[in-house]
Order: C-alpha cells, then sequence, then structure tokens
C-alpha cells in the first residue's frame, strides 16, 4: 500500500523558512519522479517542482529560486525547502508520486498524494 506522509508545515512569520519532509512507503522509492504540489485559498492545486529520479530538479514557471527540491533515497523521504516566505505561500502542500514513468506536471500525471499538511505565512 502506497503511503506518502508530509510533515513539517506550521505557521511561520514572513521572510522565515521551512522544510517540509514526505515519507513514502509501500513502494520502491528510488523507481518514481515525485513532486510537490499546493493549493491556496480560492485556487486550483498546482504543481510547484518536480524531482526526476536521476535527482533534476523540473521547476514550474511560477516559482522562483525560493523553492528547493530533494531528496533522501536512503530514508524514502522526500524534501521541500522554501525561504523568504511570503503570505501568498499560505495553503495546503502535497506530496505527489508520479505514475509510473511519469514525471508530474499536472494533477493528472499523478498516480499517488498525501494528505497535505498546511503551511501559514503571516505578514
Amino acid at each position: 500500500q502506497v503511503q506518502l506522509e508530509e510533515s513539517g508545515g506550521g505557521s511561520v512569520q514572513a521572510g522565515g523558512s521551512l522544510r517540509l519532509s514526505c515519507r513514502a512507503s509501500g513502494f520502491p522509492f528510488t523507481s518514481y519522479c515525485m513532486a510537490w504540489f499546493r493549493q491556496t485559498p480560492g485556487k486550483e492545486r498546482e504543481r510547484i517542482i518536480s524531482l526526476k529520479r536521476d535527482g533534476i530538479g523540473i521547476y514550474a514557471d511560477s516559482v522562483e529560486g525560493r523553492f528547493t527540491i530533494s531528496r533522501d533515497n536512503a530514508k524514502n523521504t522526500l524534501y521541500l525547502q522554501i525561504s523568504n516566505l511570503r503570505p501568498e505561500d499560505t495553503g495546503t502542500y502535497f506530496c505527489a508520486r508520479g505514475r509510473y514513468g511519469v514525471c508530474p506536471s499536472a494533477i493528472a500525471d499523478v498516480g499517488d498524494w498525501g494528505r497535505g499538511i498546511q503551511v501559514t505565512v503571516s505578514s
């Protein structure tokens, strides 16, 4: 059974940093492209960033250099480092596993989702 469990969210002040983690289990972690999506209030869920099996990140056009994705294959864990947080970063962040052979760039590319974790940034 595939499980994706996010952690590391919370409430922070603008300008701060967070590192989100996604612990994966139930599948060969190194065989899949992983991604982070975000859903902000009033908007659709959107892909922020994907990480290919070879460790190369694929960033959405709207993503600035404040977001960094990484993975620790020994721990079956995906990370998202966010720096210089802004109030508009407030939302629910989802860890996602791509369908086999697909690196997610849209919801339709996702095979499995985590439950999501809330990030709230106050000004």
